[in-house]
């Protein structure tokens, strides 16, 4: 399975995702390929957000090798389904959406989330609990996501 999670950016929730959907499908011997992007380009090339990175470590996560890019077309061809973080996400990969691409689109937390939210809230422009909270949200759905997997 090839997933890519997406959020504004790709500098928190997204790049957070990726790498707790990688470490947790390598540490239960799964064969999930994930990436990450943006719908903008805001800053493309760039690391994850520094708070980002401290909360990730704080937990065992290394995200420091990562690097925003911006969605593109390849994107829904490539990957099996792309999780957006939040519903605006979601509105704007609708839009850039080929209509004969083969990517399923949806919400992460509304379709493996247990913890009663269906938007990860965007954390940066708060303070350092909205990134654990992030990392909390993303946990939880990665572990359903995963146990869905093994099932298929």
């Amino acid at each position: 399975m090839n997933v890519l999670f997406v959020c504004l950016g790709n500098i928190c929730r997204s790049p957070s995702a990726e790498i707790v959907c990688h470490d947790m499908a390598v540490s239960k011997g799964m064969p999930v390929q994930v990436d990450s992007a943006g719908t903008a380009a805001f800053h493309a090339g760039e690391p994850p957000d520094a708070r980002s990175i401290a909360a990730a470590a704080l937990r065992g996560y290394d995200m420091s090798h990562l690097r925003a890019r911006k969605v593109t077309l390849d994107d829904f061809y490539r990957f099996d389904v792309i999780f957006a973080m939040d519903s605006e996400n979601l509105m704007n990969l609708r839009a850039m959406q080929p209509k004969n691409s083969t990517a399923k689109l949806c919400l992460f937390l509304k379709k493996y989330g247990s913890l009663s939210e269906h938007n990860v809230p965007d954390p940066y422009y708060g303070g350092g609990q909205g990134f654990e909270r992030v990392l909390d949200l993303l946990e939880d759905a990665t572990e359903h996501f995963l146990k869905a997997q093994v099932k298929k």
